[in-house]
């Protein structure tokens, strides 16, 4: 018999999510023998392209796809749902600051938080995609906290990827010759991606691209406004790649990381490395495909690496302080 996995997706209607859902629902990520329902979540105004998107996926005929449930109701989006992907969230406008936008989706969080701790599956993952998703997840999960505390990630496999293939392109080789990356801290432009611990080919990332100018100055300025860079480009935010960060983050959960390898997630934080616990913090981890991350422990940061390390934790320590009253006690 099939198993049967019901995925909730918020924002549904949205340029990341009509990438997202095709690729739910396809297969591929849970592979041919498993039934997917997506229960696709959107605010009242935008049921209507939902609908659409609904029909779109019936009309792909895909074997793995069960069901969808489109509401506008976040009670039956939740229902039952094994996986969250909180992908939905306000956009910055015009003049506001970063803080403007936290306090903006914060009340958005706090109801979806509340509302999975109440009728997901006991066995339910969150993903927060909408930015700013440290944030986003730490007050979902303050709100949810009848889900275990290591069922909540927020997304840094996108800025992973984009890293991944900057040192690739740097070092004249393919994207999987470089491993052990790792996204420290915010998705924000103060993540730290750690090329000192990186590798390409297996050697020190630092011994294949010897040039530290470049690795300091300008491979972790552009892999931190790498986002900026496509909204200046192509005047969007990022659309099928950081669908794609979300499809290889619960990928990874199902299936594993590969032996000597890890990959980058925002987690709530035990206290590794010196982070308080509870902040949502991003950690190079590793799953053996049971539905958990395991923080990768003992790396070393030297003199570089610690400043960065240290600017990523203080912005989400005041990120933290901006929504203190969200956060249930």
């Amino acid at each position: 018999m099939s198993k049967v996995v019901r995925v909730a997706v918020t924002g549904a209607a949205g340029r990341v999510s009509s990438s997202l859902i095709v690729r739910l629902a396809s297969g591929e990520v849970f592979g041919p023998e498993t039934k997917v329902v997506l229960q696709l979540l959107e605010l009242p105004a935008a049921l209507k392209n939902l609908e659409g998107a609904m029909y779109e996926l019936q009309d792909c005929g895909f074997s793995t796809l069960k069901d969808v449930v489109i509401t506008d109701d976040a009670n039956v989006a939740f229902k039952d749902a094994n996986w969250a992907l909180l992908v939905g969230a306000a956009p910055r406008g015009p003049g506001e600051q970063r803080k403007d936008l936290i306090r903006k989706n914060g009340p958005i969080f706090v109801g979806q938080g509340r509302a999975i701790a109440k009728h997901a599956a006991s066995d339910v993952r969150v993903l927060v995609v909408g930015n700013p998703c440290n944030t986003n997840c730490l007050i979902a999960y303050k709100n949810g906290r009848d889900v275990p505390a290591d069922r909540w990630h927020a997304m840094t496999r996108l800025d992973h990827n984009r890293a991944v293939s900057a040192l690739a392109a740097k070092a004249g080789t393919t994207n999987d010759a470089v491993t052990c990356m790792t996204i420290w801290g915010n998705h924000s432009n103060t993540q730290f991606p750690d090329f000192t611990n990186a590798k390409i080919g297996g050697k020190p990332a630092t011994g294949v691209i010897t040039d530290r100018a470049w690795l300091e100055g300008t491979f972790v300025p552009n892999t931190q406004e790498r986002g900026k860079f496509i909204i200046d480009t192509t005047k969007v935010s990022s659309s099928f790649s950081a669908a794609n960060g979300a499809i290889d983050h619960v990928k990874t959960l199902v299936r594993g990381t590969a032996a000597g390898d890890w990959t980058s997630a925002a987690i709530v934080s035990k206290g590794e490395y010196g982070v308080p616990a509870g902040l949502v913090f991003g950690y190079p981890c590793t799953s053996s495909g049971d539905g958990n991350w395991k923080v990768v422990e003992g790396l070393t940061f030297d003199e570089f690496g610690q400043k960065k390390f240290k600017t990523s934790l203080d912005e989400l320590l005041q990120e933290q302080e901006v929504v203190k009253d969200l956060l249930p006690s």
